[in-house]
């Protein structure tokens, strides 16, 4: 896979067969356009190409507007390149970009510059200057410059409520804490990945250390707070199971949110180290207990739901 940022260089492209969109989380929506766009690029002999952003547009508009990221642009170009995608070209989404009809658009950036021959866009996707036009728009104006339009179906969630988004998935995840759906909505877990920093040693003092996580991106969405199971993935590569708690640590008058992690039947200094944490389940909502002794009872009913659920996991 060729990664392309901001480029103007038409002439290093070859004629492709393309998709445009934000793509954050590359979910199973996305996913089911990547593999039109392979399909066709395979029929048609050309390259398969994903252009996409590196921002939300509403960061241009708004400056007030704090994204709620599903993957880093670097995550999402990892996705991409393992799902087969021949070339992906990252523009810097500005407001010069955004003042282009999707006409102008079409033309000039993803025909003239990319030369894109046939585009694959989303059920509801709609670009251009205040998202004006729509697909009967995008197919007559590629009918005019030679460039063929398809648009692929929406993916529904598996009892058929909605159709999977990055917005139904950051309410999933920020409200509800149903890190259990997204190998469903994303074909995967959710992943957040963190540096070891040092805590406050509550949980060491409750028998119960902890490992003090510092999100790497400080767009990147964190799930609802709770007490989950996770799987955390250290530098050198081994994977053990832990239970995380996201929250405020309301038992001892805590007012910052903190992410921390207890990783079974591990003993080892992290500090500085890099963890990724991949969600497989929500365990409970977060509530303050009426004494420290309490809270150990609960960590230890914890301690154990993680085990029995990966050792399901395992089988």
């Amino acid at each position: 896979m060729k990664m392309f940022y901001n480029t103007e260089k038409g002439n290093m492209f070859s004629e492709s067969v393309g998709t445009i969109g934000v793509f954050d989380g590359v979910h199973a929506g996305h996913q089911h356009l990547v593999q039109m766009v392979l399909k066709q690029a395979h029929q048609l002999g050309l390259a398969s190409m994903v252009v996409t952003f590196d921002r939300m547009p509403q960061q241009v508009f708004n400056p007030e507007f704090h994204p709620q990221l599903l993957t880093t642009t670097e995550e999402k170009i990892a996705i991409l390149k393992e799902l087969g995608i021949d070339h992906v070209v990252v523009l810097s989404f500005t407001k010069e970009l955004a003042s282009l009809s999707a006409r102008e658009f079409m033309k000039t950036v993803l025909y003239d510059q990319f030369h894109v021959k046939v585009l694959v866009t989303g059920y509801d996707n709609r670009f251009g200057h205040n998202r004006a036009e729509g697909f009967d728009d995008y197919v007559r104006y590629g009918e005019e410059m030679g460039m063929q339009v398809l648009r692929g179906d929406a993916e529904m969630m598996t009892d058929g409520s909605k159709a999977v988004s990055s917005s139904v998935i950051r309410t999933l995840l920020s409200q509800e804490g149903r890190v259990d759906l997204m190998p469903q909505c994303l074909t995967r877990p959710y992943m957040l990945s963190g540096k070891v920093m040092p805590g406050e040693h509550i949980g060491h003092q409750l028998g119960f250390p902890t490992a003090n996580l510092e999100p790497l991106c400080s767009e990147k969405l964190i799930p609802a707070p709770g007490a989950y199971a996770v799987w955390a993935t250290l530098e050198d590569g081994k994977q053990l199971a832990a239970m995380m708690n996201i929250g405020t640590r309301p038992t001892f008058e805590g007012k910052r949110q903190t992410l921390e992690v207890n990783i079974l039947n591990f003993d080892g200094n992290l500090y500085g180290q890099t963890v990724k944490i991949s969600f497989v389940a929500r365990l409970r909502e977060e509530r303050r207990f009426e004494s420290p002794e309490a809270l150990v009872a609960q960590l230890k009913e914890d301690q154990e739901h993680v085990i029995k659920i990966m050792n399901t996991k395992r089988k």
